[in-house]
């Protein structure tokens, strides 16, 4: 058994934060890019230009920079917002941004502008005679959203959907800069007390293997039951 200094139970945690850091990113990603590719797919002007301006803002800037900004950014802004209501009402409280949650937010905010263009390109590729096909069977528009639309877009949505969540797998490693003690974070801090880098550094890296292998696999088998009746799958 490797000895780890007695550093093994917080790497442990440290890996536990991680993963459910990234799955809860994913979620929030995933409901920002599906309402993104809807704005952007609209005929509303509005909600074209809103969801233009989101996937631009968030593609252009840094992904280091955007946490540190909102991180940091929000908590004087919520300070400025209590001070307010301290001025103004005599409220006094204080709200205290929680980095878990702060990464979490941070990193769906920035997948969720990858995600929006993964769904838009999904949803071009269905063709619309089955759409038209399914309405004119009497389907409501939820019901052709549901059986006809949503599992053809995922056929074509789940490699770059596969492709993102890997690279928010990795992003997940900056949550270190804004204090949250995920595995990188634990693994500096082993380094530095025990001179070990290359130990604490190299377990990470398995870990981080591990979690895309075992991704890798389950998307394969998603791409497998979305491609069924396609002649694709085995």
């Amino acid at each position: 058994m490797i000895d780890l200094h007695g550093y093994g139970p917080r790497l442990a945690e440290g890996a536990l934060v991680t993963i459910e850091l990234a799955i809860l990113s994913l979620i929030l990603a995933i409901v920002l890019g599906l309402a993104t590719a809807s704005a952007k797919m609209s005929r509303n002007w509005v909600l074209h230009r809103l969801g233009t301006l989101y996937t631009t803002l968030i593609r252009g800037v840094p992904d280091l920079v955007l946490m540190m900004l909102l991180f940091f950014g929000g908590q004087i802004g919520v300070n400025m917002f209590t001070d307010w209501l301290y001025n103004r009402f005599d409220i006094d409280i204080f709200i205290n941004i929680n980095e878990f949650v702060a990464g979490v937010v941070t990193i769906g905010l920035i997948f969720g502008a990858y995600m929006g263009e993964t769904f838009r390109g999904a949803f071009l590729a269905v063709e619309n005679g089955q759409i038209e096909a399914g309405r004119a069977y009497g389907m409501s528009h939820w019901l052709v959203f549901r059986r006809i639309r949503f599992p053809q877009m995922m056929r074509h949505a789940l490699p770059g959907l596969s492709n993102n969540w890997m690279v928010l797998l990795k992003t997940t490693a900056l949550v270190s800069v804004i204090g949250l003690s995920d595995m990188v974070k634990v693994a500096a801090e082993a380094s530095k007390a025990t001179r070990e880098p290359f130990t604490f550094m190299i377990i990470v890296a398995v870990i981080y293997l591990l979690i895309a292998s075992v991704s890798e696999w389950g998307f394969a088998r998603l791409q497998k039951h979305y491609d069924i009746g396609y002649g694709e799958a085995d």
